[in-house]
């Protein structure tokens, strides 16, 4: 690890992290895309399946990320990543090609299925390596750097990936994308090989009970830290019910208010689905901003207030766009208005998101002891995401059975009152 280096660029290890996860998060991007859109396709707007479909996914990835934090504070995380790249490449292309060979819609429906369930296993094991690798190459003092480094990429990747995803599902066949994501992953993976950091391996042979026990420890380790307790609970909720807005509410308001309007903003350059890449590049423009800003800031030894009070702003922006679809959409006043006012909210949101999610990372990564780490992110991140797949589901049937309004006046109330209920717990400062 050099310590001495300006920048985090110069690190070795960090370029071939960064590139690598470049390609991956490419292929991530283009696939959620296409798979949200491809299933209400295949459906008939059936939102309950693509519900279901986001929560068995889910799912998944929640049960298999602790096997993926004990494993990342036992073995080689660099190690780790690229095999789980490699096999998720493969699963790809395999499905890709049971597709070709069963081309009826309700076998499509299937395979996405299964392979939404063993990609996200997969992801459940990757994501706590991946997510505890920086302090083992990155200086401490550079973590802010890095971290922004990231959300910058990803940021990009939301303004340019995002177009060339809705370019790419709206001309060319799906199996043909599903290919490209495929290699993506597998491209990522020999990228990975090359990385190299000073791994102890672990003098304890694993077994069930030792892994079991692992899985105590980091939930001791958290019992004992309320702080971070208190921050994990409230990302929780917040995540709830947010995550139902952008992977639920989304798509079907592409799919049915805008597809089925008989007019609408640019409709003679735009696609219904590539309004969805609007709101996407609005969103990471704004993050992307965010991001670079606080990569030339230094790090602040507490962030969690100051996160709490940026919760409360996205939800009165949550708030703002309730109201302003049910006046302008679900009244039929103005539908292009909508679209204008979306795309506000989804510049100031990515802003704000980037100034919470990258303080708070940074934070966790300095708190932490470095040899819990993967279990410690595993953890969080079950506790963070736990109940996303309830939510899918329940966004689905909210929109089938009560409409787009009901579900972002449900989303907007709850959002409200975790963000109010954060920023007046007495632990926040302690973040």
């Amino acid at each position: 690890m050099d310590t001495r280096s300006k920048n985090v660029f110069t690190n070795n290890n960090f370029r071939l992290v960064f590139f690598g996860a470049l390609v991956s998060a490419l292929g991530a991007l283009l696939y959620s895309f296409a798979v949200s859109f491809y299933i209400l396709e295949i459906t008939d707007n059936n939102a309950f399946l693509q519900g279901l479909y986001l929560a068995l996914s889910g799912v998944s990835m929640l049960v298999f990320t602790p096997i993926g934090g004990v494993l990342g504070d036992r073995f080689n995380k660099a190690k780790i990543m690229y095999i789980c790249d490699y096999l998720k490449g493969g699963v790809i292309i395999l499905a890709t090609i049971l597709m070709l060979i069963f081309p009826k819609a309700t076998a499509h429906v299937i395979i996405l299925y299964v392979l939404g369930i063993i990609s996200n296993a997969i992801s459940g094991v990757f994501n706590p390596a991946s997510g505890s690798l920086f302090p083992q190459i990155v200086d401490e003092s550079k973590l802010q750097q890095a971290n922004s480094y990231f959300s910058v990429k990803n940021a990009l990747e939301g303004i340019l990936g995002i177009v060339l995803a809705g370019v790419l599902y709206a001309t060319m066949p799906i199996h043909i994308l599903f290919f490209f994501v495929g290699a993506c992953f597998v491209a990522s993976g020999f990228s990975e090989m090359f990385i190299r950091y000073d791994h102890k391996p672990s003098a304890e042979h694993l077994t069930l009970k030792v892994a079991l026990s692992d899985v105590k420890e980091g939930l001791i380790y958290l019992k004992n830290r309320k702080a971070i307790l208190v921050m994990m609970c409230a990302i929780l909720f917040i995540n709830f019910f947010f995550a139902p807005i952008s992977g639920n509410f989304l798509p079907y308001f592409v799919k049915t208010d805008v597809a089925n309007a008989p007019s609408y903003l640019f409709d003679s350059v735009l696609k219904p689905e590539l309004w969805s890449s609007v709101f996407t590049v609005c969103f990471g423009i704004s993050s992307l901003s965010g991001a670079l800003i606080l990569s030339v800031r230094p790090q602040a030894d507490k962030v969690g207030r100051k996160s709490a009070v940026r919760f409360c702003m996205m939800a009165v922006l949550v708030i703002a766009m309730t109201i302003v679809y049910h006046i302008f959409v679900e009244r039929g006043v103005w539908l292009n208005g909508f679209l204008l006012a979306l795309c506000i909210g989804c510049l100031l949101i990515g802003f704000l998101i980037a100034n919470v999610s990258i303080p708070i990372n940074t934070a966790l990564m300095r708190i932490v002891d470095k040899d819990k780490l993967s279990k410690i992110t595993s953890i969080t991140s079950i506790g963070t995401q736990g109940m996303v797949p309830i939510a899918s589901v329940l966004a689905g049937l909210i929109l089938k059975t009560l409409g787009s309004t009901f579900l972002l006046a449900f989303c907007s109330l709850g959002f409200t009152t975790t963000a109010v209920l954060l920023l007046f717990n007495k632990h926040t400062k302690e973040v």
